[in-house]
């Protein structure tokens, strides 16, 4: 039997009146990859408090500090090494799986940094630490054979994100995704046939533990659904009611006017709305059959759309 273990980029907005962040969002997930790391180092008393408020059996990983990956470009040197040293530290403490390296796509893999990358591996100790590479200067299908084999020989594994078709260069007994989506950045909502294609190449996977890391705008949402679906077969409801009350509650939550219909399709289609019980679409489906012309509040948006159904 596979492990999944699905959860998203960070708990910080996962807000639950009277509970701590980490604490409820551990009541929901098994699993969060620390996003913050990347961007500052926390202390290890903040760390330490972050393992104790959640269950012994959740699992994090943590995200490599940017100081090794874009500033040090994966070069031996001392601010790199330190700073290693100190995500290692984050790791021991907080039992994490998986740290995780972020190339940037200003790093290309070539003879010039594959080179790099081995003499910053054997500059360093792993001990219990597995790493994770994210390759964002080239495809899968582009890797040198070079590096495969370096990845290979250091038990790597190579972060893909299932959402947008990749898989890994080769197969593992651990399959990584960070998941964004085919949007602008993540800027997306997953449909559910999406979500069922991302669970289909990690159950087709020859990996023993599927890592899903949830990067969407509605990420702790749609990192449920598949959670649901896994535990009943089923995708949940995504808001309360159906059909056009169900557009409504999803254009209530952020939607501003005035506003025309191209600007409604481009800042709301990406959204996902209950048509039935069983079925969402895209808002884009029924902004799209809007009359052009601009419009002041949600009850004019669904007025119109009811009056252009008769």
């Amino acid at each position: 039997m596979k492990e999944y273990l699905i959860g998203t980029g960070g708990w910080a907005y996962f807000q639950v009146p009277g509970i701590n962040s980490l604490t409820a969002y551990s009541r929901v997930f098994n699993f969060v990859e620390v996003n913050s790391t990347f961007y500052q180092m926390p202390t290890l008393k903040e760390v330490e408090a972050w393992r104790r408020l959640v269950p012994p059996n959740f699992h994090f990983a943590v995200r490599a500090n940017r100081a090794i990956t874009h500033r040090g470009k994966l070069q031996p040197t001392e601010e790199t090494l330190e700073t290693f040293e100190r995500m290692k530290q984050i790791c021991n403490i907080l039992k994490a799986d998986v740290l995780h390296l972020q190339i940037p796509p200003s790093l290309k893999m070539n003879e010039t940094s594959i080179p790099r990358i081995r003499n910053f591996l054997s500059s360093v100790s792993l001990g219990n630490t597995r790493l994770a590479l994210e390759i964002r200067s080239a495809p899968a299908s582009e890797l040198p054979t070079e590096l495969v084999k370096t990845m290979q020989d250091n038990n790597i594994s190579h972060c893909v994100d299932l959402s947008k078709g990749e898989l890994p260069v080769y197969a593992s007994d651990m399959l990584y995704s960070r998941l964004f989506g085919k949007g602008y950045h993540n800027i997306y909502q997953p449909t559910d046939e999406e979500l069922e294609e991302v669970d289909a190449k990690a159950s087709n996977s020859k990996s023993d533990q599927v890592v899903m890391s949830f990067h969407f705008v509605r990420m702790y949402k749609d990192a449920a659904r598949l959670k649901v679906y896994k535990e009943t077969g089923k995708f949940p409801m995504i808001t309360g009611s159906t059909g056009l009350s169900s557009l409504e509650e999803v254009l209530s939550e952020d939607a501003s006017f005035p506003a025309t219909k191209q600007d409604l399709v481009h800042s709301q289609g990406w959204k996902l709305f209950d048509q039935t019980e069983t079925e969402r679409i895209r808002t884009a489906e029924l902004l799209q059959k809007l009359p052009e012309g601009t419009y002041n509040s949600v009850d004019e948006i669904t007025g119109a759309l009811r009056t252009e159904a008769r």
